[in-house]
């Protein structure tokens, strides 16, 4: 039974949906997840059918196939138009100077939907984000409808409207794009994105029969070097590790395949603008990297001497018993 407070969330948020587009029309920014999903079904019904358009970034290898698998069937259901737009190319321009979603998102993703849409864009920034904290309703025409939401409301939401959002399986939050487990500079996109992008697809195929709650590789290690940290969980019997493991020194840009069984230390070096900040670092390590790896992570951090390196990078990785 949904919380009477979820319908009067709703409620009020079809309202405001009504109100910011002014009855026209209105492309919902669509990643197939949770958030976006709500958005869109919200939408729908403010607007009707007709006067809403599901726009997907493609990132072209970074894009899970099983990804856009999800945002088919759903626009399928929903019973909404789809249109893909690109936006890979500005994603390696972004990475080469270190992990960043957040820049990804502000100069790759919301370019690429402002550059493809008419009107208002909405997008499912929500209270687990960075977007959504900040409150902003409307800005430079990209609307947040969901800003105000927690994610078990979002969550509460979707089952009273019946819809069900399928997982890829890579991680239990937020899913879809296979760079944010490139978790070092991409000087190099044929070596270290082909790295990522293509270990992150072949181990999802071997698991397609087997239930797990994540399933990534992390790409680490000096640029030198590729270095691949496999998360699954529940954790495969040892002959399908074997398995995956040589599949994944199969790939030529992959030098090295560890595979996360227990409490792991991570050596990051880290421009001195995060090195030198508590809460960055907090946020780094609690929030971007330890939902998503299989077992507890802790951190060595060191100031990078790379002026190139405007963020962060993983050179190296070993389990506690190891040290």
């Amino acid at each position: 039974m949904c919380d009477i407070s979820v319908k009067k969330l709703i409620c009020s948020t079809l309202d405001e949906i009504k109100r910011i587009s002014d009855d026209s029309r209105i492309t919902v920014a669509f990643s197939g997840g949770l958030d976006s999903t709500l958005v869109a079904a919200l939408s729908s019904l403010a607007l009707g059918k007709n006067r809403v358009k599901l726009l997907n970034v493609c990132f072209g290898p970074y894009s899970y196939s099983k990804g856009l698998e999800i945002v088919l069937t759903l626009s399928e259901k929903l019973g909404l138009r789809l249109e893909f737009t690109p936006g890979f190319s500005m994603q390696e321009k972004i990475w080469k100077s270190g992990p960043s979603c957040n820049r990804c998102t502000r100069h790759a993703k919301l370019p690429a939907v402002r550059s493809s849409s008419l009107g208002i864009v909405a997008t499912g920034a929500n209270q687990s984000d960075t977007w959504g904290k900040t409150g902003i309703v409307l800005k430079e025409g990209i609307y947040s409808p969901l800003r105000d939401w927690q994610k078990p409301e979002i969550i509460e939401a979707l089952e009273y409207l019946d819809i069900e959002v399928p997982k890829i399986g890579e991680a239990p939050g937020r899913e879809g794009c296979k760079l944010k487990h490139l978790l070092k500079m991409m000087a190099n996109p044929s070596y270290h994105g082909y790295a990522v992008a293509i270990s992150n697809e072949i181990l999802l195929d071997f698991l397609a029969d087997f239930e797990h709650t994540m399933a990534n590789v992390k790409i680490v290690g000096p640029l030198s070097k590729n270095i691949a940290l496999v998360n699954v969980l529940p954790v495969p019997a040892p002959d399908m590790r074997e398995k995956i493991i040589s599949a994944l020194l199969a790939i030529e840009e992959i030098d090295e395949v560890r595979w996360i069984l227990g409490k792991t230390k991570l050596k990051i070096s880290a421009s001195p603008g995060i090195f030198n900040s508590q809460d960055a670092k907090f946020w780094i390590e609690n929030g971007r990297l330890a939902p998503e790896f299989a077992f507890p992570i802790d951190i060595e951090w060191i100031k990078s001497g790379n002026h190139r390196l405007e963020t962060f990078q993983v050179i190296d990785s070993w389990r506690f018993e190891d040290d």
